[in-house]
């Protein structure tokens, strides 16, 4: 048995980025940046208005000053207008501002009489006026090797008149669930028989990662059909295996792997919950074999499936995020395995959710954090804590 540490930097030593792919921006959500990627345009492109009012000579608006209209500028085509001392352009927000023209008066501000404007609040040299290039600066860079794209990233690329762009590669994953006991939901229940929830978590863990997934199946305890489940998914880049990870008399997975000529690099890190993790290798697919029970498989994905597979997406960072919170009760790991408690952060609070045994699924259900509890760590209420979270 290993450390999780160890277990992490052993997968992530043998897990290798995918390559470069270009997408149009409507799929890149949620891709990782292959390329430093630079403004081709300053934002603003040009000087325009912030508010809907009048472009004015600021020195000749002072209150109770009366301007003369002398044209409307709308948001779209320049209608190169010239405003000049004791003159107003009517004016929209987002349009250019008029050559001449060094202010906006808000048209709140201002009384119209027909082809004039009475001024009533005087106005400064700039106000409502947007520069050009305030936002962002023509060369500027905007997105870097390996940092995620978010939808507003998106719409930044979008505004630079970006129609693709080149990202890490589409990582393929295949899913088998194992077990006699296990049987699809919506089918009858014998007894003894439980509902497979570990193949649609793991399906949502891997697409919410941004990878893609092949083929989700389920494998009974049959030492040939696993065999066969394996052959295909190792045809995927990454194959995660729920159950039969085990040392008991049906967990066939190990023996299973083997036969085809796998490469078993970890089996079991010390971690609670989630102590049987395997990680090899076969015919050039990363392999991880998570345990049965579903917390488990939560926990061991999160902690060495999840950066592999960013990783291999061209990701910066693999890491959960990070960050403090106040701890709601007292906790003491008196195990000999580091321990992450499930719970929730409340306004800054971490509070432990249900019951922290490995079957729990309805306390993970409500839970959006993970705390780690080192081995003979006592923690107290009150305490600033680090916590993981996933959402």
């Amino acid at each position: 048995m290993i450390s999780e540490d160890e277990a992490r930097r052993q997968v992530l030593q043998n897990v290798h980025s995918l390559g470069e792919r270009i997408v149009p921006l409507s799929e890149a959500l949620d891709c990782f940046s292959a390329r430093d990627v630079v403004a081709r345009l300053p934002l603003p492109m040009f000087d325009n208005s912030a508010m809907d009012g009048y472009a004015v000579v600021a020195s000749s608006s002072t209150k109770r000053t009366r301007l003369r209209v002398i044209g409307e500028q709308p948001a779209g085509i320049d209608r190169e207008l010239r405003v000049s001392p004791g003159e107003a352009a009517r004016i929209f927000t987002g349009a250019p501002i008029p050559a001449g023209a060094d202010a906006v008066i808000m048209q709140e501000d201002t009384t119209r009489e027909d082809d004039k404007i009475m001024v009533n609040e005087s106005v400064d040299p700039g106000e409502f006026i947007r520069r050009r290039g305030c936002d962002l600066a023509e060369g500027q860079k905007i997105l870097g090797p390996g940092e995620r794209i978010r939808p507003t990233t998106i719409a930044l690329l979008a505004s630079q008149g970006f129609a693709d762009v080149t990202v890490g590669g589409q990582v393929n994953a295949a899913i088998v669930s194992t077990g006699d006991e296990v049987v699809a939901p919506g089918s009858k229940l014998d007894r003894g028989q439980i509902y497979d929830s570990n193949l649609v978590l793991l399906q949502a863990l891997v697409q919410h990662c941004g990878a893609c997934v092949k083929s989700a199946e389920h494998c009974p305890d049959q030492r040939e059909r696993l065999i066969q489940a394996i052959q295909r998914g190792i045809k995927s880049h990454i194959l995660v295996i729920t159950g039969g990870v085990s040392v008991g008399e049906h967990d066939l997975v190990q023996a299973a792997l083997r036969t085809l000529g796998a490469k078993i690099d970890i089996w079991r890190v010390a971690i609670k919950p989630g102590k049987p993790f395997l990680f090899g290798q076969a015919s050039g697919c990363a392999v991880f074999g998570l345990p049965g029970n579903p917390v488990s498989a939560f926990v061991t994905f999160l902690q060495f499936v999840r950066p592999a597979i960013l990783k291999m997406m061209g990701a910066k960072n693999v890491d959960l995020r990070k960050g403090p919170a106040k701890l709601a009760i007292d906790l003491t790991n008196e195990g000999d395995r580091p321990h992450y408690v499930r719970g929730r952060i409340d306004n800054g609070t971490f509070v432990p959710i249900g019951r922290q045994e490995s079957h729990a699924l309805f306390g993970l259900s409500q839970s959006n954090a993970l705390l780690r509890i080192a081995v003979g760590e006592s923690l107290r209420a009150g305490e600033i804590v680090d916590i993981q979270t996933w959402d």
